[in-house]
């Protein structure tokens, strides 16, 4: 008997990974087998290859992702879409895109009228009742983002003959984690079975799982090449409940950005392990971990700061929010469902975890932050606005008198001004170089306005979307956004009559004002040409700094005309 021939696989040699001796082996993949025609099909199920790290197989749920839309039209002789779709494809593009034409008789009711599948790799010649005009192209020259964009770890095109050249190697050092809580129960004791999750740019590593502790020891170590300083490294920590056949259980994650590591430094530091849950903000334990990165070439790493952070295709053709926020589900799912059939598994949780698919969903408490972070922003301002007053006040003289020489200096001399702020600048970078961090921040609860957050809004964060509570319970956060949308709505609408009347000034709503401003403008107009300059900046600078005996408990005469000005909420319904 003669062998018979079951399939064939193909590897590019400049696309098989590379492995450092500290890593851990790599994951074996599932890989489809070709037959003589160049088909591909499961014909032996057990196939692996050991030294894949990333899937080139995408299963049959994650097909659905690849699928174009169904674009209900009347039906007709030669329907035009012209419109550009795209989709996520993961290498070596063994699946077919399917273009299916259907024609909408009513409601749920679709009549197919015929249907093209295309393989990416090969083109084609397929019957067609009639003809259907695609254009079908492999794009590898933007990047598709899997994951949020604030923590993005990889900001390389997809082909590979577009990278350029490493300007470093982060090595991370898994050391142990201490105080866990317990995850489970055994023996009647509280337990956990933990392993830890890394991931930087395409490469994603696994530690062993520590199986019954709560102060397991890792002392693992990975290495990965940094193409750029502004991405970011994160590390997971879960309950592997794969041993009890439940999902794996979040633990908490540390995330590190590479631009707040001094180069050539090595960081060792306890990072907390927080947990946000329906019940409350949660530590769970602490995580150590060892960190160097190690700069190849410092030239090349300074130049990045003044490129983009995209690949250029991005701002050439740029893609929409619609298409961006598209893109990013579709690769979340491909990259679920290839790490998912590694060997061993990651589950989709995960995945899902580490990518943070949910840090777009509405959040009360993300709202609040979000707010008090610009607060905190504007302090800075605040602050210089309160020592102004206080000088204009004049509450103390030795500051009001220093400023007022100061000023006369940078009126008499304009060509100061810019080479004073940028010396400041500069005085202050060096001033706040004693406080520096010394370590690489990490989850903050302040900022993230975690221990402040009533039960009813952590409910509501991790509700589902659509909703599953019910209706008292729905109703109650809707009059409450209400109350909040209705503060907003205030807000905007001064902004927008401040805007209205300065527009006012000019448009004739008011003829009188208008007069006025217009003779205004025409004084204004012979003064500044008669008086220098350097002479009204300091006429105007002196009145404004005055001295309180010489001010006035009333609005001034300015503020009044302009609170009187029309706006056009008078127009509004």
């Amino acid at each position: 008997m003669k062998d018979d021939f079951v399939g064939v696989i193909r590897f590019d040699l400049h696309e098989v990974p590379t492995r450092v001796p500290p890593d851990s082996p790599l994951a074996p993949q599932w890989y489809r087998l070709e037959d003589k025609k160049g088909d591909r099909n499961e014909a032996f199920t057990d196939a692996w290859h050991s030294d894949a790290i990333t899937p080139p197989d995408m299963s049959a749920s994650a097909a659905n992702h690849i699928r174009s839309k169904v674009y209900h039209s009347p039906r007709m002789g030669n329907p035009f879409w012209n419109e550009d779709l795209m989709f996520v494809a993961a290498e070596p593009f063994d699946e077919h895109l399917i273009i299916t034409v259907e024609d909408r008789k009513g409601q749920g009711k679709e009549e197919t009228l015929g249907k093209s599948s295309s393989d990416t790799e090969e083109e084609k010649k397929v019957k067609f009742a009639s003809k259907l005009h695609a254009r079908i192209s492999l794009d590898g020259g933007y990047h598709v983002l899997n994951e949020s964009t604030y923590y993005s770890s990889d900001l390389r095109p997809s082909m590979k003959q577009l990278w350029k050249s490493s300007i470093g190697v982060l090595e991370l050092g898994i050391l142990n984690a201490d105080g866990l809580h317990p995850m489970k129960t055994r023996d009647g004791r509280g337990t956990a079975d933990t392993f830890c999750v890394a991931k930087y740019c395409q490469k994603w590593v696994r530690t062993r799982t520590i199986i019954d502790s709560l102060s397991p020891k890792y002392n693992e170590q990975y290495t990965w090449e940094v193409y750029d300083p502004a991405t970011v490294l994160t590390i997971g920590v879960f309950d592997n409940g794969h041993i009890a056949g439940n999902k794996d259980t979040k633990i908490g994650k540390v995330r590190i950005r590479i631009s707040t590591l001094e180069a050539g430094r090595v960081y060792t530091h306890s990072y907390p392990l927080l947990v946000l849950q329906p019940s409350g903000l949660k530590k769970m334990g602490e995580l150590h971990l060892a960190i160097r990165f190690s700069c190849t070439n410092m030239t090349n790493m300074m130049f990045l700061y003044g490129k983009p952070l995209l690949p250029k295709m991005h701002y050439s053709r740029p893609l929409s929010l619609m298409q961006t926020n598209t893109l990013r589900v579709h690769a979340t799912n491909v990259l679920a469902s290839r790490l998912s059939r590694a060997e061993p598994p990651l589950k989709k949780e995960v995945v899902e975890y580490m990518c943070d698919v949910d840090a777009h969903f509405w959040s009360m408490r993300r709202s609040k932050a979000n707010f008090y972070r610009i607060i905190s922003l504007l302090q800075s301002l605040i602050a210089i606005g309160k020592w102004f007053t206080d000088v204009c006040a004049w509450k103390n003289p030795v500051t009001t008198v220093l400023v007022h020489l100061l000023f006369v200096m940078l009126v008499c001399f304009p060509d100061l001004i810019l080479p004073t702020v940028f010396l400041y600048m500069f005085l202050i970078g060096l001033w706040n170089y004693r406080y520096r961090p010394k370590n690489p921040p990490h989850m903050d609860t302040r900022i993230s306005y975690a221990d402040n957050t009533i039960p009813d809004e952590l409910d509501e964060e991790f509700d589902t979307f659509p909703t599953t509570k019910g209706t008292d319970v729905v109703r109650r956060r809707y009059d409450r956004l209400r109350s909040i949308g209705a503060k907003v709505q205030s807000v905007l609408g001064d902004f927008a009559a401040q805007g209205e009347r300065a527009q006012a000034l000019l448009s004739w709503r008011d003829p009188r004002a208008s007069v006025l401003f217009l003779t205004f403008c025409l004084f204004a107009a012979f003064v500044l040409y008669a008086i220098p300059f350097n002479v009204m900046a300091l006429l105007a600078g002196f009145y404004t700094m005055r001295h309180p005996r010489f001010r006035s408990k009333y609005p001034s005469s300015p503020t009044n005309f302009f609170r009187r000005l029309p706006a056009k909420t008078d127009c509004l319904l």
